[in-house]
């Protein structure tokens, strides 16, 4: 997938192998040659991240716990309101994520630390 092409374990490669494929019976055909993995319906331009999130959810996969295990182990590596900044999440669900998952930043103060004269 992609240039360079990044490899994809198994089972992972034959699923999407089988997706790819299937995007032939879509129903718009500018699906059918887009370069994107989750085509739109408008060509040249990706799934909405809503219908996205829908699709998954119908053949059983949590889209949230995908991406909250990689939030948390990025709260685990820097302090929660600082990845909530980067991220665009709010201070207090990082906050949250790094309590449950026994992070050390439970008292970094967010804010500019620059002294003022």
């Amino acid at each position: 997938m992609g240039d360079p092409p990044s490899p994809l374990p198994e089972p992972v490669a034959d699923l999407m192998l089988a997706y790819i494929q299937s995007r032939q019976r879509l129903p718009y055909a500018s699906s059918r040659s887009s370069q994107w993995l989750f085509p739109g319906r408008q060509p040249g331009q990706p799934m909405n991240p809503v219908s996205l999130q829908v699709h998954l959810r119908e053949i059983g996969v949590p889209p949230q716990r995908g991406r909250t295990s990689p939030i948390r182990q990025l709260v685990l590596q820097a302090p929660a309101p600082v990845a909530a900044k980067a991220l665009g999440y709010h201070d207090k669900t990082t906050t949250r994520l790094v309590t449950e998952a026994g992070g050390t930043w439970s008292r970094y103060a967010p804010g500019d630390h620059e002294r003022h004269r």
